[in-house]
């Protein structure tokens, strides 16, 4: 079991799993961005956040975007270099912020990252898409 944990890098494994994260979301934004100037709404174009990046990552979604009617959209995006169905991570904020703005909220999974991405969309409630397996715990001193 010690020679498995020492061949096993966690930090470097996290670092690219950021890595890729900011990929995607990068990828999702640019997205956004062309989809509304194409749509004639430069206005909105111009007002599209990173909020992971520019404003912090506990908002509960990554991009701040619009339907091209000026609405909001607040996406937080999933990625792995794996199929459709690989599992991803989620945190217990985007999922109350994904029910506490249902009507704006979507998490947009991106995948085959590294070979010819794709992307969908999930609506909530997601565990109507997907089973929610908890898999850590705080552990708080008593």
């Amino acid at each position: 079991m010690t020679a498995i944990g020492r061949k096993y890098d966690v930090a470097e494994r996290d670092a690219r799993n950021r890595a890729l994260g900011k990929a995607g979301e990068q990828l999702v934004l640019q997205h956004e961005i062309s989809t509304l100037r194409s749509a004639g709404r430069d206005d909105l174009a111009d007002k599209v956040r990173w909020t992971s990046v520019q404003d912090g990552d506990s908002y509960g979604f990554d991009i701040l975007s619009f339907t091209s009617d000026g609405h909001d959209r607040l996406i937080e995006v999933k990625t792995t270099n794996g199929w459709d169905r690989t599992p991803f991570h989620i945190s217990r904020n985007e999922l109350a912020v994904a029910e506490e703005r249902r009507e704006h909220w979507q998490l947009v999974r991106v995948w085959d990252f590294a070979r010819a991405p794709k992307a969908f969309a999930l609506r909530p409630p997601l565990q109507a898409h997907a089973e929610l397996t908890p898999t850590s715990f705080l552990a708080a001193l008593r």
